[in-house]
């Protein structure tokens, strides 16, 4: 009896902590085996993919395609002197146009072929707008024309004629043909300088004779002249004559010289 004990003890004894861990590994290695990584739905990753495409058809049928966001409108703002029929016509955009499809700075650049348009700013106005806005040009002197007088801008684009010399321009002298001359863009650089630097109870500028652009004199009423020089500097010049001006009072025959602004002479 005691040696079957032993028997029995060894054969308990083996199926004791070694043999808890051998029956344990197997059921182990089976739980890892049994569970398997997911796996994508090839349907699901097709539908996002269609339902992606289909938005995408969607949308661009609205903007390009659809009735929805058109041209139904053009908005002008900046005008004064322009028609705003004339400016619509030169956009070239017709009415019903798809939005996304207006080249806006093409048609700012057709509009700027107008004759008064300086510059010329074209965007869209979602839902169904286009917003324009002009900056006409402005007239800066007079020049005679045959036997009236014309306003012209900076670059002696025409903006007006009148039978009369309009009193709150300078007239301008100038040689050859006035659109794009040198001369009227030096005239009208002097006249924006001269701008406010006088008062009325000092003096008005009457003419500055740009015939020679590098020698321009400026005439004031009452007789006195200055002798200008060319373009450059205009605002330096212009305050070199406020003080002087301000210091010797115009009178026939005198002559500001502010050719060099560092070496101003009154003459």
């Amino acid at each position: 009896m005691a040696r079957g004990a032993v028997v029995g003890g060894a054969g308990s004894g083996g199926a004791g902590p070694d043999g808890a861990a051998e029956e344990g590994g197997p059921k182990a290695g089976g739980a890892a085996a049994g569970r398997t990584a997911p796996r994508s739905d090839p349907w699901k990753a097709a539908f996002i993919i269609l339902l992606i495409v289909a938005l995408l058809a969607v949308v661009t049928w609205v903007l390009l395609g659809s009735r929805l966001l058109v041209v139904r409108e053009v908005r002008v703002a900046g005008l004064e002197r322009m028609d705003r029929a004339e400016v619509v016509r030169a956009l070239s955009v017709p009415t019903g146009t798809p939005l996304a499809r207006v080249d806006t700075e093409a048609a700012a650049g057709r509009a700027e072929r107008l004759r008064l348009a300086e510059r010329v700013e074209v965007e869209r106005s979602w839902p169904a707008a286009l917003t324009v806005r002009v900056t006409e040009r402005e007239p800066r002197l007079a020049v005679r024309a045959g036997d009236g007088f014309r306003l012209v801008d900076h670059d002696g684009v025409r903006i007006e004629d009148a039978d009369t010399r309009p009193g709150a321009y300078p007239l301008a002298q100038v040689r050859g043909e006035v659109e794009g001359n040198p001369g009227v863009a030096a005239a009208a650089s002097v006249a924006e300088a001269l701008d406010g630097a006088l008062s009325e109870s000092q003096a008005r500028i009457t003419a500055i004779d740009a015939r020679d652009p590098g020698s321009i004199t400026v005439e004031l009423d009452g007789g006195a002249s200055v002798e200008w020089g060319d373009a450059g500097d205009g605002a330096r010049k212009a305050r070199v004559l406020e003080v002087l001006v301000g210091e010797h009072p115009p009178a026939a025959d005198r002559v500001y010289d502010v050719s060099a602004a560092d070496m101003a002479v009154v003459g």
